[in-house]
């Protein structure tokens, strides 16, 4: 049989394959112990044959999209029953088997073997007869082997595990599927797919492949994911144990929080228990600490810890898109381990997995969908976490989605879900809200340090998604939240109806005590006392402001007209400066009766207005104190006509000492604002930012006044706003200013603000660490540029009443003595 061999070598091959086969069969003959050479010059032989194979059948097609097939090895990677195909290919590797290679219903056609192949074929074949026949035990030496007197200990205890058959396996291209210790092999090379295999993917129209692009899908799907196997090996102790020392860099309130999250996800902080208690009916929990009080850093170290323990868990950021990069930043500054794909930005990290990006065609700018595929193979690849925005999840996963197999990798893929800002998906009419209840996974966080927004319906519509299950048995106790609820627009009457609710104070408390039972054991609450100690102060006041003659009159004029749906918004313009009646009044018809060369006189002159008064005048005396300013409004026009105001008054220069922050603002330009405003030696003065977008997340530690233009429905709004400058990192004492115009219906809204506030306290209470009640103000805190403005003869008339402690005292009657 071995002469026949060989005469078909010299029948049908070249010289330098009669030379190799030679080699072969030599070794065969002598029945060497040293197998592993025979099995090396194998998988040499075949390879060269697959080179020379491939070279022939490549085909260059452009209509190739390897990305898609990355997105469907990321689904194929999970079986039925939720296990993961590896370890069920693994299994099956010790019995002899095959990588199983079938996509679905493909038809595959089969590839004509030249006489060469069957030749090779052949040989491979008595080979292993052979081996058969001399009985060598081939495995069962490599794993006794081999020689570990001058290994380290870790490596000795491999080799005892290598005995029982508790391998590390590595790809090698050319034996196959080997442990890198014992070199035990799983799988040999002729198993594996080669780089020309035709594949009918899923009944689409699938080709060959050209060079260009083949390089990019081999071995992909052969990784092992060697991060996955194992992080953490501890047994025993506390989750404190995964990583020493991070307890001493947390507070109190953090290190509570931490705890509560173990428990509330995994079951347990006892290690020897977590397995156990992991595999009970687990769902989500809340986090409801104050703005600023460091819920990010709280979650990174539970995400990096859970990790460690759980490394197949594939957690799962979703935030508003301007905290991505503030997550990113966060990531790196406390060295996290794990990587961070933002799949919200389009440029390639450089932390996506290495096999990928090694395959990546040079030079070439990838679009966003390319991109979007790496970073979502290499998050499903390798321990990481993914992040992304609540608009991107919503396009993506949503049911306007356009990739199916994304969609079902977005909802079905992750271990574990966090999201930041909680509360923004509240309405069971929003898309967003809808797309996260299809969410797969039970284990969800929420991080929110205002979950009560406007009413008990958007409070359960939040429950909903961390806690389904709870939010059917919470809904029982709504009839008693309806008579907090105040509909329609707010007007002082409404705010006595309910002082004088046929519902008596027994009832209300009872509710209330319901509610909070119901949620204690998954919400955790700190009202802030950690900023109370850790910061210089905070100063909050309402100032009241008259206005001049023409604003006045024109404030008169939109009074008249409260049955527009458009009220609110020309309210807000109009009691900043009176040039903003033409912006909420575009046509002719209603302007007709105002003088336009008034308003166009005074478009430049910032005294004009009662609040744009204001705000030159404290801009002016905080930069003489070298204090920064942080402007708030819901509309662009009063920013833009105060950047204006600013430009002409002070000299001063947009991008320089003036910065504004707004919606369509790309996330890196608005991360480089926030930097130089934080930077103590840029020159910036002021920053104008919206309240819509600005407002939540981000970090302005570099402002110590804050204004706050107009006044919204939401309380949690301002307080998020406020709680850019005032939260940890603030060096100084931090002076709020609420303006409002006198004779508008804005001091109708902030009691509305205050009811509201004041029902959320009711739910929320603090955690048993915090003794101290939270407290919007420092009443022992004086401000000197407020003062200063009071005193002045020329501005002293502008000022109708100014309350500190605005929340905390009856305001329908305070504003009622005001009007």
């Amino acid at each position: 049989m071995r002469k026949e061999g060989k005469a078909s070598i010299s029948k049908y091959g070249s010289s330098e394959e009669n030379e190799d086969s030679n080699k072969i069969n030599s070794a065969l003959h002598d029945h060497s112990p040293t197998y592993e050479h025979v099995r090396n010059k194998k998988a040499t032989v075949k390879s060269e044959n697959n080179e020379q194979t491939s070279g022939r059948r490549l085909c260059a097609s452009k209509d190739y999209d390897m990305y898609k097939d990355l997105l469907d090895s990321v689904l194929d990677e999970t079986t039925e029953d939720g296990s993961h195909e590896e370890a069920k290919q693994l299994s099956e590797h010790k019995e002899g088997l095959p990588l199983k290679f079938r996509f679905e219903d493909e038809t595959t056609t089969a590839v004509e073997q030249s006489e060469f192949e069957l030749m090779v074929e052949s040989l491979f074949d008595e080979m292993e007869l052979c081996l058969t026949y001399g009985d060598m035990e081939f495995y069962g030496y490599q794993e006794v082997a081999k020689n570990t007197r001058n290994s380290a200990d870790e490596e000795a205890n491999q080799y005892a595990r290598c005995c029982k058959g508790k391998h590390e396996v590595m790809e090698d291209d050319e034996i196959g599927l080997i442990c890198k210790y014992c070199f035990h092999m799983e799988l040999e090379a002729k198993h594996m797919m080669p780089p020309w295999a035709e594949k009918t993917y899923r009944g689409g129209d699938r080709r060959f492949f050209g060079a260009d692009q083949s390089s990019v899908l081999d071995c992909l799907d052969m990784e092992t994911g060697q991060n996955f196997a194992g992080s953490c090996n501890l047994r025993k102790g506390t989750i404190w144990d995964i990583k020493p020392g991070i307890r001493e860099t947390m507070y109190e309130h953090q290190r509570e929080g931490l705890e509560f999250l173990w428990k509330n996800l995994a079951g347990t902080t006892d290690l020897a228990q977590v397995k156990t208690a992991e595999s009970r009916n687990i769902e989500g929990c809340i986090i409801s600490h104050a703005p600023g009080t460091g819920k990010t850093r709280l979650t990174m170290v539970f995400i990096e810890t859970y990790l460690n323990l759980f490394p197949d868990s594939r957690p799962l950021i979703i935030a508003p898109a301007s905290m991505l990069l503030t997550w990113e930043e966060e990531f790196r500054k406390w060295d996290v381990k794990f990587p961070f794909h933002n799949l919200s930005s389009s440029e390639i990290s450089g932390k996506e997995n290495k096999m990928v990006l090694k395959r990546l065609p040079e030079g070439r700018c990838l679009d966003k969908k390319a991109v979007r595929t790496v970073k979502i193979y290499s998050w499903n690849k390798e321990q990481s976490i993914l992040g992304m925005s609540y608009t991107l999840f919503e396009s993506l996963a949503g049911k306007k989605s356009q990739n199916e197999s994304l969609a079902r990798i977005l909802l079905e893929k992750p271990g574990l879900v966090v999201l930041d800002e909680g509360h923004i998906p509240r309405s069971r009419t929003s898309n967003i809200w809808n797309t996260l209840l299809k969410l797969k996974t039970k284990k969800r966080i929420i991080l929110s340090g205002t979950p009560f927004q406007n009413n008990f319906k958007e409070l359960f519509n939040i429950l909903r998604i961390v806690r389904p299950a709870i939010a059917g048995v919470l809904a029982k106790e709504r009839k008693f939240a309806e008579m907090f609820t105040c509909r329609g627009r707010s007007t002082r009457k409404r705010y006595r109806d309910v002082e004088d609710s046929r519902f008596s104070a027994s009832v209300m408390e009872t509710a209330i005590e319901g509610l909070k039972a119901a949620m204690a054991p998954f919400v955790h609450v700190h009202k802030g006392a950690i900023l109370q100690q850790n910061l210089p102060g905070l100063r909050d006041c309402v100032v009241l402001l008259r206005p001049p003659e023409l604003q006045k009159s024109l404030i008169q004029r939109i009074e008249g007209s409260k049955n527009s749906l458009k009220f609110d918004h020309k309210v807000a313009l109009v009691s900043v400066h009176p040039y903003l009646f033409n912006d909420c009044h575009p046509t002719k018809q209603e302007r007709s009766g105002v003088d336009q060369a008034a308003l166009e006189a005074c478009r430049l002159n910032p005294f004009e207005g009662i609040k744009t008064s204001f705000v030159m005048e404290l801009v002016r005396l905080s930069a003489l104190r070298d204090e920064r300013v942080l402007i708030f409004s819901q509309y662009l026009g009063p920013l833009d006509l105060i950047q204006n105001h600013l430009k002409g008054v002070f000299g001063w220069a947009e991008g320089k000492q003036i910065l504004k922050m707004e919606g369509k603002m790309g996330q890196k330009d608005r991360q480089n604002l926030i930097n130089a405003f934080n930077d103590p030696r840029s020159e910036a003065k002021v920053l104008l930012a919206s309240t819509k977008c600005c407002s939540e997340g981000i970090n302005l530690v570099g402002a110590s006044r804050v204004v706050l233009l107009d006044v919204v429905w939401n309380p949690s709004v301002e307080r998020q706003a406020i709680c850019r400058a005032y939260r940890l990192g603030q060096k100084k004492i931090v002076y709020t200013y609420h303006l409002m115009t006198s004779g508008t219906t804005e001091g109708d809204k902030y009691c509305r603000q205050a009811e509201k506030e004041r029902l959320s306290e009711l739910v929320f209470t603090s955690s048993s660490n915090e003794q101290c009640k939270y407290k919007n103000v420092d009443t022992c805190i004086e401000d000197g540029v407020l003062e200063d403005m009071v005193a002045n003869v020329k501005l002293k008339d502008m000022f109708e009443k100014i309350i500190y402690q605005p929340k905390e005292k009856n305001l329908i009657e305070t504003f009622s003595i005001a009007s």
